[in-house]
């Protein structure tokens, strides 16, 4: 049994690899950009899909209303920031993210999510403190969004007055990600995933 479940998981990971590379030739190939675009939020989907099936934590109404919580009041603080340009700083959301209410994709909680979950799972077997690994988790969260502002704006999810990430725009994803995971750890939710560290 447990043979077979590695053989899946192992052909899940491959599959991931060809997936994501298919997909970075799809965005560079101008002549496909226009169809991988379409293909990002269902791409995200399928990351949570997956992610969900090979969780190895509980599946009790305590795991589901935290990350409820998350999805929902991630959606709420971007709605709220795209409103007021006074969380993050000055930015709006553009069209490749999908369906959009008050200026926000709505799948923008399920990828605060998806990025909350995949962090806190990459250390989750990691021998050290909580408040160290709560820490990790959120700095980690924080990098991958150095990363990702840089390319947003060319995928087409959002763009930045004058095209300047302020220093302010971190330090609430950081703030933000270490309430996560803090929540994460005080209700004593497992994340242990094997796809995790490659689908991040």
């Amino acid at each position: 049994m447990m043979k077979t479940l590695y053989l899946k998981e192992k052909d899940i990971k491959i599959f991931f690899v060809i997936f994501y590379t298919v997909g970075i030739a799809g965005l560079i190939y101008p002549g496909t950009f226009s169809l991988f675009i379409a293909l990002i939020p269902w791409s995200l989907l399928l990351n949570v899909v997956c992610l969900s099936l090979f969780h190895r934590g509980t599946r009790d109404i305590k795991t589901l209303l935290v990350f409820l919580f998350v999805c929902l009041f991630s959606i709420g603080i971007e709605m709220a920031g795209v409103s007021t340009q006074c969380i993050f700083g000055a930015y709006h959301y553009q069209g490749s993210l999908g369906i959009r209410i008050f200026n926000t994709p709505l799948i923008i909680g399920l990828n605060w999510l998806f990025l909350t979950y995949s962090t806190s799972s990459v250390l989750e077997d990691v021998k050290m403190p909580v408040v160290i690994k709560i820490v990790s988790s959120s700095a980690l969260m924080v990098a991958y969004d150095i990363v990702l502002e840089h390319m947003a704006p060319r995928l087409e999810m959002w763009e930045w007055e004058n095209n300047i990430v302020p220093l302010r725009n971190y330090l609430v994803w950081f703030g933000l990600a270490a309430i996560y995971h803090s929540l994460i750890k005080a209700t004593g939710i497992n994340t242990q995933n094997p796809l995790s560290l490659v689908i991040l």
